[in-house]
């Protein structure tokens, strides 16, 4: 079994696949600052150390002292509104201490790294479904901040050797028991409606209802949560060649806001009243994963990510939670891919 670095481990994603690893007998060590994960999230078995990434005394004693092996990489700002309208921090964190932290592993001679990165690297398709080989053209700093990352991370694989898998999520959704979406602020749709269906929030607001879909607002590609952590967990079991390797996370079905608010509905059996705006710059109509890839070369499948399902696990999960924890500085956005 491995000995395995989760950085961001005490957020959404990053949780989920702490508790998988530990579940399947590695031993994981989380680093997390806490500016949007929870110490409560974080598997009871696994060592935990609060702190930055960029801090290179901590991560230098955490892998000496842990004699790490793989580093799972999740630690970002990733609020897509704020950096478009605030992108220094996105740069400082995503690029800046995340190259500290990859310097440090160079030094300790840790050469195998997983890196959560994000569909925000493709930007506004020009087709769908899109494929990995599509054009990198992000349309904010949240997206440039994943990308530049990748491309490092690439030059480190063929330079000094590094195995390294980065994947481009699409929609992560959905819980795990009790480990699910309770970011503050929250942005995500399933999460937003759900605080509707509980009363507290009043209404769901749809940004743009005259898109050339079949009902007229977005369709997204919504994968569980769950599916991503075990892609994550057979991307570990493939690493023992140098190299770098891109995957989409995605099930290659997209659904539209409206469909996700009648399956809130229907599962909840609450009424969600909607609200209609105008839509949003930059908002593409259609962002749905080829996953084809992943499929082909890793054994994936999605097995979690029915719309239904990810509804019925998020509402459980959202059921858990004190209402005053969920609402904390709540901001209405439709989707974050």
């Amino acid at each position: 079994m491995a000995r395995i670095l989760v950085t961001g481990g005490a957020g959404y994603v990053g949780s989920v696949c702490s508790a998988e690893l530990a579940t399947r007998g590695h031993r994981v060590v989380v680093i997390d600052n806490l500016s949007a994960g929870h110490r409560h999230a974080v598997p009871p078995s696994a060592a935990f150390y609060e702190g930055d990434i960029g801090d290179t005394e901590l991560l230098r004693h955490v892998v000496g002292a842990h004699g790490i092996d793989a580093v799972f990489h999740f630690a970002a700002k990733a609020l897509i509104p704020e950096s478009v309208t605030d992108p220094a921090p996105f740069f400082r964190v995503n690029v800046v201490s995340a190259f500290a932290m990859l310097e440090v592993l160079r030094a300790c001679g840790v050469k195998k790294l997983v890196f959560s990165s994000t569909a925000a690297v493709y930007g506004i398709p020009t087709a769908t479904p899109i494929d990995e080989e599509a054009a990198k053209l992000p349309a904010n700093s949240y997206g440039d901040s994943k990308l530049a990352f990748e491309r490092i991370l690439a030059s480190y694989a063929s330079a000094y050797g590094f195995s390294v898998v980065a994947f481009r999520y699409f929609n992560a959704s959905g819980a795990a028991g009790s480990l699910g979406e309770d970011h503050r602020p929250e942005t995500h749709i399933i999460p937003l409606l759900l605080d509707v269906a509980s009363g507290d929030r009043p209404e769901f607001t749809i940004y743009g209802d005259d898109y050339p879909t079949p009902d007229g607002t977005c369709l997204r590609d919504y994968v569980h949560v769950l599916d991503i952590a075990r892609a994550h967990v057979l991307a570990l079991d493939r690493m023992d060649c140098p190299g770098f390797s891109a995957y989409n996370i995605g099930t290659g079905k997209s659904y539209s806001v409206l469909e996700v608010c009648a399956t809130v509905s229907e599962v909840t059996g609450r009424h969600i009243p909607l609200r209609r705006s105008g839509r949003r710059l930059g908002d593409p109509a259609v962002l749905c994963a080829d996953p084809g890839k992943l499929v082909r070369q890793l054994g994936w499948a999605p097995q979690n990510s029915g719309l239904r399902n990810i509804v019925e696990t998020a509402w459980s999960h959202r059921r858990s939670l004190a209402p005053s924890a969920a609402m904390e500085g709540a901001v209405e956005c439709e989707v974050d891919a």
